[in-house]
């Protein structure tokens, strides 16, 4: 073990043991039961822009958290002094907001089954020791290779570097009292073109939890560089109903409203379009998501949720039929379900996808339109209803013609989550969810 993990070790071991005094103290204090977390990050960040250092910051942020139940009652406070004296206060503070509170039949601790007491190790933490230096030569190197590779590169809003490392720690009055390291380092690069009248801007990004598995500095500056000329000179269409893919970068958002539509929250609410969906079809057959928490390395893995619920495989949807909601304790006791250990968020969506990469996909397509940009917030999870700007490229005989800006593409998200009719094998890796390129069979799009 090198002294960079001993050294976080040491400092969760620390952690739990403030931990543990905060739920000794709400104890004394005649809490029924509580629960309390600590997350601790710090690194590096640095941002140039044209060569020049812009910002350089050494980050160190963290605060504990404690909820207490007094009987039904619930009370919240957190802390960033880690002093016995402001722990003592804390959960005083928390104490006192309880005994004002409502009774609530749900609120509680998650059931003391459900719980991972014995953490897996995920392979998540590979902290680095970089230089402000060196930092800065990846920034700058990015932005040089954007402005070599293309002489309408003109501009650029910079790049940038982060590495940071840090900590999560977990304890309830179960007995449960656990904590793992993690790490994450990025990199991205911003940058303006320009072709007569018309100026766009694009970017390219890649991030990790070890820094060798980052791309080459020089490539992202390239991929930005390509993104941005691309989209000069982009046209409109008229209005018209085509099919539409959504390129796998982007093809993530998604199966983010699904994860909106199908959360407890929105379940017990009656705020989601999928309500008393469970074992119905509300995607297309060619749809099967698997969540798997424990992948080694992956940036939503997780040993336990944020109440300290083991995470575990899940199938949520198979070949259409949605098997589950996400719920937490709260939600779950609302809906008279378990907790599947989604208090915090999902953890590893696998999309399953066929054999096209994205080429094929838009022969597959023929005519239609590819979308690489989406802008504005126009999703009603509650209807269903779909209208976003949009920018990309259009397609014909599966070929792109040319680029394509000032779009809205509208619909509703029952129609296009059925109208699935293929998944690329293009996934893309940076997020929780993991999905290739998707082809939707028809969408509204609302031009000149």
């Amino acid at each position: 073990m090198s002294q960079t993990e001993v050294t976080i070790w040491q400092e969760i071991a620390e952690v739990k043991d403030a931990v543990s005094q905060v739920l000794a103290h709400a104890k004394q204090l005649g809490a029924s039961s509580a629960e309390a977390s600590m997350n601790r990050t710090r690194g590096l960040s640095v941002e140039t822009r044209h060569g020049e250092v812009e910002t350089v910051e050494f980050n160190q942020d963290g605060g504990l958290g404690i909820s207490i139940y007094v009987g039904q009652r619930k009370g919240s406070a957190s802390t960033a002094d880690l002093s016995p004296a402001a722990l003592k206060r804390t959960v005083e503070a928390a104490i006192d907001i309880a005994r004002y509170t409502s009774e609530d039949p749900h609120a509680g601790l998650a059931d003391a089954a459900w719980l991972e007491l014995s953490p897996p190790d995920l392979d998540l933490f590979h902290p680095a020791s970089v230089s402000t230096e060196q930092a800065i030569e990846w920034c700058k190197a990015s932005e040089e290779a954007a402005f070599a590779y293309d002489a309408r590169i003109t501009n650029s809003e910079g790049a940038s570097f982060s590495s940071h490392q840090g900590l999560k720690v977990y304890g309830n009055s179960h007995g449960q009292l656990v904590g793992y390291p993690s790490s994450r380092h990025s990199l991205s690069c911003v940058v303006i073109g320009e072709d007569g009248e018309d100026m766009q801007r694009d970017y390219s990004y890649t991030v990790a939890r070890e820094l060798g598995a980052l791309l080459d500095p020089a490539q992202i500056g390239r991929e930005a560089a390509l993104e941005t000329v691309q989209r000069l000179n982009g046209r409109k269409l008229g209005t018209q109903k085509v099919p539409v893919i959504f390129r796998a970068d982007i093809a993530s958002s998604i199966f983010g409203h699904l994860v909106s539509a199908i959360s407890g929250g929105s379940i017990y609410r009656k705020s989601s379009f999928l309500l008393d969906k469970v074992g119905q079809p509300v995607m297309s057959d060619k749809v099967t998501i698997i969540e798997r928490p424990h992948l080694k390395q992956a940036l939503a893995s997780s040993p336990f949720d944020g109440e300290g619920v083991k995470t575990r495989d899940l199938t949520v949807l198979d070949k259409g039929v949605l098997n589950t909601y996400l719920t937490t304790s709260y939600s779950g006791r609302k809906l008279g379900l378990p907790s599947t250990g989604h208090a915090g968020g999902i953890h590893n969506w696998l999309v399953q996808h066929g054999d096209a990469d994205l080429a094929q996909l838009c022969r597959d397509m023929g005519t239609g339109l590819l979308v690489t940009e989406l802008m504005g917030q126009g999703v009603n999870t509650v209807t269903g209803d779909y209208s976003r700007g949009a920018a990309g490229f259009w397609v014909e005989n599966g070929q792109i013609q040319f680029p394509v800006s000032e779009i809205t593409i509208a619909g509703t998200l029952q129609q296009m989550f059925m109208d699935i009719q293929a998944i690329g094998k293009d996934v893309d890796p940076r997020g929780g969810v993991l999905t290739g390129s998707v082809l939707i069979g028809q969408m509204q799009i609302a031009g000149h």
